[in-house]
């Protein structure tokens, strides 16, 4: 396995919810192939008839209540999750009266419901969330790529090769060769990524300072206007958003402890409402997991008092958690379960915590170790397919999983502490490996088939 590699802004992205795997990976093809039809020659453009999309796996199994198909469709008409307003994705509409009409070169291909294949069916593609699009002439295909969305947001594809760029000047794996730098060079984790993230991206410590500032930004947004809005979610489910009634229920209570976690559970299901609404969030690590970090932001900056600079800070160290996860795991639900997506979030926040607080580095791993342990074996089991049950309720449990986490680690003995954090990624791991795929985002098991 090779060092790390991967940017803080390819795991912290700004983009439309409700999940980084059905949304924003799946644009992000659409995009790619729009691209590609842009830069065939004329003649192929001319001889272009339509367009078909295979999904397959849980894109297949809960891509409607995903919002698959829309973003897919929002890719295929220049849209980036970035740049793509959600009143855009909420105006697309697949339905059997009606054809889209996708720009090529001069003229118009209609994409209809049709176009949008749900293959459900077993398969043996190298990832579960596997799509193909397909440009099609009179005389066959014209055009055609298999795409993969391995969770976060990730996109690979056939024959993808990792694109260059600059080598991390710290080369880590796991979390032991990561804890051996720090002590070897003396040097404080913040300061490691960010000079990791100099030398991987070419950015300067101001550009990544300020990309960070508009991430927590995104975070504070969601997080707003989640507590400021009431009715329900979108979808078959008819589920009341609860984020503005726990913010003013936790105005009413006595300064205690109650109040806090009250105020920690409005914040979560803020930003976890605000996505499932398909509203722009931040993917900490996913789109599944975007209320758990928001919520820990927003606790140390308006209830402790923390400067925006050590948020910052410790937003950049955090990440190298949902790194190590990623590397030696998977941060994607259809992989191995929402352990892959709330665990690993809430073991970030508790990271994020713990560095905040100037915990020192064994603690901070304690506390991640503890928030991911007590998430292992969680099965990933949207009702109807919409990250809304039991997606939102987990959100707020992962933030207040972290807080407890944290806790336990500073006033515990470090050296107690048995289990390192590398044992708990490679446990998620196995788990996820072992776990049925029915209990893995495709809305066949657990709560999903209950209700």
């Amino acid at each position: 396995m090779s060092a790390i590699t991967t940017s803080v802004f390819e795991l912290l992205k700004i983009g439309p919810g409700p999940s980084s795997s059905h949304t924003i990976g799946p644009m992000n093809a659409g995009h790619d192939f729009y691209l590609m039809m842009r830069n065939l020659p004329q003649e192929q453009q001319v001889a272009a008839v339509s367009l078909q999309v295979l999904l397959y796996g849980s894109l297949a199994a809960t891509g409607k209540g995903h919002g698959t198909d829309r973003a897919i469709v929002a890719g295929l008409l220049g849209k980036t999750p970035e740049d793509c307003p959600p009143d855009f994705l909420d105006s697309i509409s697949l339905d059997h009266n009606k054809d889209l009409s996708i720009l090529l070169g001069e003229r118009n291909i209609k994409f209809g419901c049709s176009d949008m294949i749900f293959d459900t069916k077993q398969h043996d593609f190298p990832f579960s969330n596997t799509m193909i699009i397909r440009l099609y002439g009179k005389d066959g295909v014209i055009l055609e790529k298999e795409y993969y969305s391995v969770g976060g947001g990730f996109l690979q594809w056939k024959g993808w090769l990792e694109s260059p760029r600059g080598a991390p000047l710290y080369r880590y794996e796991n979390a032991i060769q990561l804890w051996k730098l720090l002590k070897k060079h003396r040097i404080g984790l913040d300061e490691l990524m960010l000079e990791n993230e100099r030398a991987i991206t070419g950015l300067s410590e101001q550009e990544i300072n300020l990309r960070l500032d508009r991430i927590l930004s995104v975070m504070n947004e969601s997080v707003h206007r989640g507590v400021h809005t009431e009715g329900f979610l979108p979808g078959p489910i008819k589920l009341h958003r609860k984020a503005a009634l726990f913010y003013q229920r936790a105005k009413e209570l006595p300064q205690n402890a109650d109040r806090m976690l009250v105020y920690l559970c409005a914040y979560a299901f803020a930003a976890s409402e605000e996505n499932a609404a398909g509203h722009i969030v931040v993917t900490a690590p996913t789109c599944g997991s975007a209320g758990v970090v928001p919520a820990i932001v927003n606790l140390l900056r308006h209830h402790h008092k923390l400067p925006m600079e050590t948020i910052r800070r410790s937003l950049l160290a955090s990440a190298a958690i949902g790194f190590i996860a990623k590397q030696n795991a998977s941060i994607s639900g259809a992989e191995v379960g929402c352990q892959g997506e709330i665990g690993v979030a809430s073991s970030m926040a508790a990271a994020l915590i713990s560095i905040a607080q100037n915990t020192g580095i064994r603690v901070m791993e304690n506390a991640a170790e503890t928030a991911l342990e007590h998430h292992l074996g969680m099965t990933c089991d949207p009702v109807k397919g919409y990250v809304q049950i039991p997606c939102i309720e987990r959100n707020a449990m992962g933030a207040v999983k972290a807080y407890t986490a944290y806790l336990i680690a500073r006033e515990g003995l470090p050296q107690w502490h048995i289990v390192g954090f590398d044992k708990a990624v490679e446990a998620m791991r196995q788990t996820g490996r072992d776990m049925k795929p029915e209990y893995r985002e495709t809305a066949q098991g657990g709560l999903a088939r209950c209700c």
